[in-house]
């Protein structure tokens, strides 16, 4: 179903994006998975085309246009591919919004007009050995030392780690402030900062594209004016922009499922067994309507939802509600579609099986299914 908020002039980026896409994306795209990594001049030429970080005012290299846009970013790189469109997105879409709401104007203009033409990476750094949806509890700490912060710390499952240009860390200014979360604050690190470094590139069961990697600061000198809003008040910055990159996410995963009933609904209508098609067989037909009633819903809700974000709406709870339900909904509608593929459903040269590997992770990274959860019950009883 098409959102009530796509225009005529959406739909000429959308065509644009995909015109590209299709020359530079699409043949490529399993020689990347293969040699896990995605080629920097695919980011230059997404700038170039005007589609990354779209929302940025125009002083700044950007459109100027709203959060609609990086809707048609999202969905059209997501059926590309999860390896493209998670470092992409979180690049333009979750990283890059940190910058733009509480950057200075020196900030701004030093990070990103290189962010929209592709020339600079960025990341964020949340996640720690000890540490992953409980941000409060995070060990990295920065200690103010004149004219620098001196950071030690490290940070893992870094999407864009082993490629960023620059990182929002988050870390402890505050290491005794009560209650935790009061400590925490923003700090911008970049390449080549004394102390930081960009550790071993993670493999992982899926995503084989995407970036991911271990970063280490060893008493990483980085300048004070490298601080990102106030001190103290990171996590508050995190829980205002979570909302986005949940809705982000949601609408990735949901790509995904309807990505995955295509590929399956094209297999069924041409494989046969037993004398005829598997599409006439009842059972695949009941599958097929499992999973197309359950892929409308979650796509019905994500438009509505990204809707009322745009709108500038509080909607916490809806997206936590998105989040969990249709990244526990596509691992429902990978396993049947790998199914109903059977044996070759397994053999890697069908797309099914890339997609079946990459869909796990996405109930657990962005916050956990079991997170989701517990932030609606606390907005539902509160």
């Amino acid at each position: 179903m098409k959102a009530s908020f796509l225009t005529e002039e959406h739909e000429l980026f959308r065509k644009s994006l995909r015109r590209m896409l299709d020359k530079e994306a699409y043949p490529h795209y399993q020689q990347w998975e293969d040699d896990k990594a995605i080629p920097r001049e695919l980011w230059t030429k997404l700038g170039e085309n005007g589609f990354l970080l779209p929302w940025v005012e125009e002083e700044y290299g950007g459109l100027g246009l709203d959060f609609s846009y990086s809707f048609i970013l999202v969905e059209e790189l997501e059926r590309v591919g999860v390896g493209l469109a998670s470092g992409v997105c979180l690049h333009s879409d979750i990283v890059s919004p940190y910058i733009q709401s509480y950057g200075t104007e020196e900030q701004k203009q030093k990070w990103l007009p290189g962010s929209v033409t592709g020339e600079l990476i960025s990341a964020i750094a949340m996640t720690e050995p000890g540490a992953g949806s409980d941000l409060a509890g995070v060990q990295a700490t920065a200690k103010r030392e004149g004219n620098y912060y001196i950071l030690n710390g490290e940070k893992t499952f870094i999407t864009n780690g082993g490629n960023a240009d620059y990182v929002v860390v988050v870390c402890k200014t505050d290491p005794k402030a009560e209650p935790a979360y009061r400590g925490i604050s923003l700090l911008v690190v970049e390449k080549g900062t004394p102390g930081f470094k960009q550790g071993k590139t993670l493999h992982k069961m899926g995503m084989h594209s995407g970036d991911t990697a271990e970063l280490v600061f060893e008493d990483a000198k980085v300048p004070v004016e490298n601080l990102l809003g106030e001190e103290g008040k990171g996590f508050y910055y995190l829980m205002e922009k979570l909302q986005q990159e949940r809705l982000v996410v949601a609408l990735q995963v949901q790509i995904e499922a309807e990505e995955m009933l295509r590929l399956t609904l094209e297999y069924v209508k041409e494989r046969k067994a037993f004398g005829s098609r598997i599409a006439d067989f009842q059972n695949t037909q009941f599958k097929i309507a499992e999973m197309a009633t359950e892929i409308d819903l979650g796509r019905n809700y994500i438009n509505t939802l990204t809707e009322k974000h745009i709108a500038g709406e509080d909607i916490v709870k809806e997206v936590s509600m998105a989040k969990w339900w249709i990244s526990e909904m596509a691992k429902r509608v990978a396993a049947e579609c790998l199914q109903l593929h059977g044996g070759y459903g397994y053999m890697e040269e069908y797309e099914i099986a890339r997609r079946y590997r990459d869909i796990p992770v996405t109930s657990i990274y962005a916050g956990t299914t079991e997170i989701m959860k517990n932030i609606i019950a606390k907005k539902i009883l509160s």
